[in-house]
């Protein structure tokens, strides 16, 4: 069964700073290694629609997503309509910075079968996939965090 995923880094600024870069999903695409395009009509806030277009290597697949959380300067998270879990950024201030943590939650009684389904026939087995998913989280993460630091030290 599929398993909760976290990743978290320190950036060396604000979460004033940090939270425009992480709370427009339409920027994703510049973040994520897996993630190619956003589409969601109007503001980014709760309730708001996506439809995101996902890539790992030669295989390419569409999501629908619904952002379900969504407060100012603190969490950014939706949930994936076809396979039920949800993705979520977090921002803690600590020591100067922020703390920017990126989650997958499943629910309770894991993804939908044609989730585990793919997962296990086309994208390498559940072990495979999740550790792509980590690689990529951390990846997003340093993305991120870059850019950020960049902005704040032409400041």
């Amino acid at each position: 069964m599929a398993d909760n995923l976290e990743s978290e880094i320190f950036i060396a600024a604000p979460p004033e700073q940090v939270w425009p870069l992480v709370s427009d999903l339409r920027r994703m695409p510049q973040w994520s290694p897996q993630c190619r395009k956003v589409i969601a009509r109007g503001p980014i806030r709760r309730g708001t629609f996506m439809l995101n277009v996902n890539r790992d290597g030669n295989l390419w697949w569409p999501t629908r997503a619904k952002v379900t959380d969504f407060h100012d300067l603190q969490r950014v998270a939706f949930r994936v309509l076809d396979n039920g879990t949800t993705w979520s950024f977090t921002l803690t201030p600590q020591d100067g910075g922020t703390v920017l943590t990126q989650r997958r939650d499943v629910p309770p009684g894991g993804t939908s079968k044609v989730s585990a389904l793919l997962v296990d026939k086309v994208l390498g087995g559940e072990d495979d996939f999740e550790a792509n998913l980590v690689a990529g989280m951390n990846t997003t993460l340093q993305r991120i965090r870059a850019a950020v630091e960049a902005r704040s030290a032409q400041e």
